[in-house]
């Protein structure tokens, strides 16, 4: 009698009043105490609004069924495939829904459904392993804010490689996930090789250059990785891992490394190359003049025609001031110690690697002329009541007749003198 009553007034009622009428019943099943009989009439009522054609209606069932851990679970799916707005409710955070079935309607669902998903506290690794691999841009993004799922690496990795281009997904990994160092870098050369197609496609530099910039600032971003990777990684060795496997660990990049004063990069490629034990690596390395360091670096399979290079960039960082802590940029001593060293030898082998030196010469030089400029004074400000001091005025009497300020000829050529003191004080 009351499922009859209940469905003649919903043919005729409005859907504002069908969805209070539903969601009145919903929580009369789940919290009234019903009976068996009254408790199966009313799930048989509810299912029946599956197929209200008003999205209201289908809304309200889903609001009040989907934090209900005794919510009728064929109700709850059936929910779950409806369309976007009304599964996402129920997609985000039921209990009722298994990892199975969350997995199989993030695969047949849109960006909202998925990302429902992907933004449920705690959410099993096999579902934010699946929506890695097939979710669309927006899950991806949901799932690495999600703080309460722990990620494997190897979904986030598979999160670069589908995504690593957009700039979004980038940074939603690196605000808020603690990513390893190959990760780190595998975001870097994502961002090189978006940046990269970017400016040739504008047409701003070639291919060619384009790739250079972009290699040279990738290697200097994996000096930094490499610096501040933490101890509980064992350092750079899974850095130097993934470099190699990429074909990133190049003698140009560890030649950087150790002209930018950090020897935890070189250590850790040796050791990797070489198979060799890192203590052991550092023993010899602090040794750079010997055999064993000789022996130490064929081993690790780099060009035999460098060594002299290497030798000369460790004796540089053993004999100049270190570089500050923490800081990546090329040393200009250093760049011009090997420099000298490897033009002394006048060996034709070494021509390519004397180019390579030239550019890191004029990148240091730019390093440590921004450097200087940031370092100088803002323009101080003059005490009320304090005279200002006289500019020096020099006359040359050769030039056309421009006297200023009464001057009785010559061209007049004025001189901050605090400037010029500034200057050959620094």
């Amino acid at each position: 009698m009351i499922i009859r009553r209940f469905q003649q007034w919903a043919r005729t009622a409005p859907p504002s009043q069908r969805a209070a009428g539903v969601g009145a019943l919903a929580r009369a099943y789940l919290y009234a105490g019903l009976d068996e009989a009254a408790r199966d009439d009313a799930e048989l009522i509810l299912t029946q609004f599956l197929d209200d054609p008003s999205p209201l209606v289908r809304r309200t069932l889903a609001e009040s069924f989907a934090s209900a851990a005794n919510a009728p679970h064929h109700i709850v799916l059936a929910l779950a495939d409806d369309q976007s707005d009304v599964s996402s409710i129920v997609l985000g955070r039921s209990p009722v829904l298994s990892e199975s079935e969350l997995i199989d309607c993030a695969a047949i669902g849109d960006p909202i459904a998925q990302s429902a998903i992907a933004l449920r506290p705690n959410l099993p690794v096999a579902v934010a392993a699946a929506i890695a691999e097939i979710g669309a841009r927006e899950a991806l993004i949901s799932l690495a804010v999600n703080l309460s799922v722990e990620l494997p690496i190897f979904s986030m990795r598979r999160m670069i490689e589908r995504f690593g281009a957009d700039g979004e997904v980038r940074e939603a990994l690196l605000t808020h996930r603690p990513l390893p160092a190959a990760l780190r870098a595998a975001l870097v050369a994502a961002t090189a090789t978006a940046l990269g197609a970017f400016v040739t496609d504008c047409d701003w530099l070639s291919p060619q250059r384009a790739e250079r910039v972009m290699r040279e600032a990738r290697d200097h971003a994996h000096i930094i990785i490499a610096a501040t990777s933490p101890a509980v990684e064992s350092g750079p060795m899974q850095l130097v891992a993934h470099l190699r496997a990429s074909g990133q660990l190049t003698a140009s990049l560890l030649l950087r490394a150790l002209l930018s004063g950090s020897t935890n990069l070189f250590e850790a490629a040796l050791a990797h190359l070489a198979d060799v034990a890192l203590p052991r690596v550092k023993g010899l390395i602090s040794d750079w003049p010997s055999a064993g360091f000789a022996a130490l670096y064929r081993r690790a399979g780099l060009a035999e025609p460098l060594l002299p290079a290497f030798r000369a960039a460790l004796e540089a960082l053993a004999t100049l001031d270190p570089a500050e802590p923490g800081d990546a940029r090329l040393s200009r001593q250093r760049v011009e110690r090997v420099l000298t060293a490897c033009k002394a030898m006048n060996n034709l082998a070494l021509d390519r690697l004397l180019a390579v030196l030239r550019r890191f010469e004029a990148e240091a030089a730019r390093d440590e002329a921004r450097s200087y400029a940031a370092a100088l004074p803002g323009t101080p400000v003059r005490e009320v009541g304090v005279p200002e001091a006289p500019l020096l005025i020099l006359t040359d009497p050769d030039a056309a007749p421009t006297p200023p300020h009464g001057c009785e000829g010559g061209a007049s050529y004025t001189i901050d003198m605090d400037a010029l003191a500034a200057a050959l004080a620094a």
